[in-house]
């Protein structure tokens, strides 16, 4: 299985706004993607505008899908604006 980690940081006045709208797209992306299988989104309790995710595709194939989707383009532009940085990390899930 691959792994994504993304984190956000985002302006604390636009923190309520992208967590909405992140959490709509793990739901589309859950309800679209056969190949997504978790999206779970977290926040930093002493940092509202800091959002973790931790999304498991079936492969990197699955995932570069994710990127393409329609729903994908259309959350990046929404959220581009207030997103202050965004750091993208891949995995390998190695279950045991």
């Amino acid at each position: 299985m691959f792994v994504v980690t993304v984190v956000f940081e985002v302006g604390s006045g636009d923190a309520a706004a992208f967590l909405a709208r992140v959490r709509q797209q793990a739901c589309d992306s859950l309800e679209r993607e056969p190949g997504c299988h978790r999206f779970d989104v977290a926040t930093d309790p002493d940092a509202p505008g800091r959002v973790f995710l931790y999304e498991i595709y079936d492969d990197a194939d699955a995932f570069a899908a994710h990127l393409a989707s329609g729903h994908f383009r259309a959350f990046d532009a929404a959220v581009s604006p207030v997103v202050r940085s965004k750091e993208v990390g891949t995995w390998t899930l190695r279950p045991a």
